[in-house]
């Protein structure tokens, strides 16, 4: 089994994130010793929300572009209500969500993010949780939705919301250092 130590982690994401479900996973991972890059459409720095107005900028590593999903070990997914709206209508990022399920690699979305797993199909006929207002969008892409503070259904890792950090990321690990995952593909 690999350990967290020597993961790397490709965490995708683009502006409107929720600042902290994307800092905290970046910086306890890194803190794990795991290698994190974080990627964007576009390459160029993010700027997060935070409460009610836009949060701070976030330094990207590489575009979606010059990503390799066979580089990396796990994949993240930070909610909020804009980046993963605009994350889930661009096919590139289906298709590296797509490319880490068929390698059964572990994939971490929190709060708003599991509609990118609902766009890419990998939910059905899987445990899974999210922020309260996309369980109907969860339950109809055929998955059992749950009020959990993270959830792992064969490497697919799924939490609520910003109060749930801490077990989003414990729960990537402990899926990290399982290895791979065996999963029908989407």
């Amino acid at each position: 089994m690999p350990k967290i130590s020597d993961a790397k982690i490709l965490l995708i994401a683009t502006h409107g994130f929720e600042q902290s479900e994307l800092e905290v996973p970046r910086d306890r991972l890194r803190e794990h010793g795991a290698v994190l890059h974080v990627a964007s459409l576009d390459g160029k720095e993010i700027k997060g929300w935070d409460g009610d107005d836009w949060g701070r900028t976030v330094p990207v590593d590489t575009g979606l572009n010059a990503v390799d999903p066979s580089d990396y070990d796990a994949l993240v997914l930070p909610g909020g209500q804009i980046n993963p709206d605009l994350l889930r209508v661009d096919e590139r990022v289906i298709e590296t969500v797509r490319a880490f399920h068929q390698s059964g690699k572990t994939i971490a979305a929190i709060c708003h993010a599991p509609w990118v797993l609902i766009e890419a199909g990998i939910l059905k006929d899987r445990k899974a949780t999210s922020y309260p207002s996309v369980k109907t969008d969860v339950v109809n892409a055929g998955a059992h939705w749950v009020d959990e503070t993270a959830v792992a259904d064969q490497g697919i890792v799924t939490s609520r919301n910003p109060g749930d950090l801490e077990a989003f990321v414990a729960k990537i690990v402990e899926e990290v250092e399982e290895g791979t995952h065996s999963r029908r593909a989407a």
